[in-house]
């Protein structure tokens, strides 16, 4: 198993550092999961990503307390409103653009439910 967490930690990592540059994928929730993986197969790599200048701060928030900090809850809220106006822009079926803000005003509720940090 250990080369299962191992590889998908790597995975989680890759689809991180895809989000630190595309607005409407999630860069922590993968961290998160990373982080996660990497404690069961290298905590080495665990402690690196812990260490990050960058990447450290939100996710040691996260594990102590489960918190996210008031910018990230904005920029997230947005990026979720732009990908649903482009959604619209772009006359998608109004289905997907249902389903795309519903699993969007899910998502917010549990973000803006969480502490701040």
């Amino acid at each position: 198993m250990r080369w299962v967490y191992l590889g998908l930690g790597w995975i989680a990592t890759a689809l991180g550092f895809v989000g630190a540059f595309l607005p409407v994928v999630p860069t922590v929730p993968f961290l998160i999961v990373a982080v996660w993986c990497f404690d069961r197969s290298s905590p080495r790599l665990r402690a690196m990503i812990l260490k990050s200048e960058i990447l450290g701060p939100p996710l040691r928030k996260w594990l102590a307390r489960g918190a996210i900090s008031r910018r990230i809850k904005i920029i997230t809220t947005l990026a979720m409103a732009v990908g649903i106006v482009v959604a619209t822009v772009l006359a998608l079926p109004p289905v997907v653009i249902l389903l795309q803000v519903a699993v969007c005003s899910a998502v917010l509720a549990y973000i803006w439910t969480r502490p701040e940090a």
